[in-house]
C-alpha cells in the first residue's frame, strides 16, 4: 500500500516539474524583425512605351529567423501586438514564346498583418484597394484611402476596419475613374485623419475635400459650414 502511495506521489511530482517546461512550449515567444534596405526596380506598368522603372526601397520581413515576405514603407503599429505593412513581390514577366532566363519584376501588393504572438502573417482583405492607384493612411485599427472600381471608371472613399468584413464608409468621389496612363497613387493623395472628434479627410483630384466623421461604426459627413462652426468656438 505504502509503495502505490509513493508511486502516485511521485507521478504527480513529475507532472508538476513537467508543467513549467510545457507552459514553456506552448507559450513560445515569436521575433518579428526587418531586414536591411535595399533598392529594387519598379515597372509601374502604365503602358507606356517608354516608361522608364522607378527605384524603390524594400526590405524583408522576418519571423523567428526566417524571411516571410519583402516589404515596402514603414509598418504601422495596430496595437502591441498586431502591426501592418505593405507587401512586394516579384512577378515572372516572360511571354509564352520566349526563351531563356526568366524576366522578373518588383511590383506593390495589398496590406500585410503581423501577429506577434503566433507569428502569423495574413492578407489583410480592403475592398476595392487598387494596388498602383491607391494611397492608404492607417490610424488606429482603421484605414482610409481612395477606391478604384474594376474597370477603373469609378473612384471612392473608403474607410475599412480590420475586425470587420464589410467597409465602414464606401461613398463615391467621381465616376471619371482614372486613365490608363495615370501615375502611381494617383486615386488621391493618402487621407488626412484627426484624433478628437476622429475624422477623414479625402481629396480627390479635380473635386473638393470632403470630411466625414467616424464614430464606431456610424459615418457622418461634416460640412463646411459645420468646420467654420467649430472653428470659432
Amino acid at each position: 500500500m505504502r509503495w502505490i502511495v509513493r508511486t502516485q506521489l511521485i507521478g504527480v511530482l513529475f507532472c508538476a516539474l513537467l508543467s513549467p517546461a510545457a507552459a514553456g512550449a506552448v507559450a513560445k515567444v515569436h521575433v518579428i524583425t526587418f531586414g536591411k534596405w535595399t533598392t529594387v526596380q519598379w515597372l509601374p506598368g502604365t503602358g507606356a512605351d517608354d516608361e522608364k522603372p522607378l527605384t524603390v526601397k524594400i526590405r524583408a520581413l522576418v519571423v523567428d529567423g526566417r524571411v516571410k515576405e519583402y516589404v515596402v514603407g514603414s509598418p504601422h503599429e495596430v496595437t502591441d501586438r498586431l502591426l501592418v505593412v505593405r507587401r512586394v513581390f516579384r512577378v515572372n514577366d516572360s511571354l509564352p514564346e520566349e526563351s531563356g532566363a526568366s524576366r522578373w519584376q518588383w511590383q506593390r501588393g495589398g496590406w500585410l498583418l503581423v501577429d506577434r504572438m503566433t507569428g502569423r502573417v495574413s492578407a489583410v482583405n480592403l475592398p476595392e484597394f487598387d494596388a498602383f492607384y491607391s494611397a492608404a493612411s492607417w490610424y488606429r485599427d482603421y484605414v482610409a484611402y481612395c477606391g478604384v472600381s474594376d474597370d477603373g471608371k469609378k473612384t471612392y472613399a473608403m474607410v475599412t476596419q480590420l475586425s470587420r468584413r464589410k467597409p465602414v464608409l464606401k461613398k463615391p468621389l467621381s465616376n471619371d475613374g482614372v486613365a490608363d496612363d495615370a501615375a502611381p497613387d494617383s486615386a488621391c493623395p493618402a487621407p488626412s485623419w484627426q484624433r478628437s472628434p476622429m475624422r477623414v479627410s479625402f481629396e480627390p483630384a479635380g473635386g473638393a475635400k470632403q470630411t466625414f466623421a467616424i464614430r464606431g461604426h456610424v459615418v457622418d459627413v461634416v460640412n463646411d459650414a459645420e468646420e467654420e462652426e467649430e472653428g470659432t468656438r
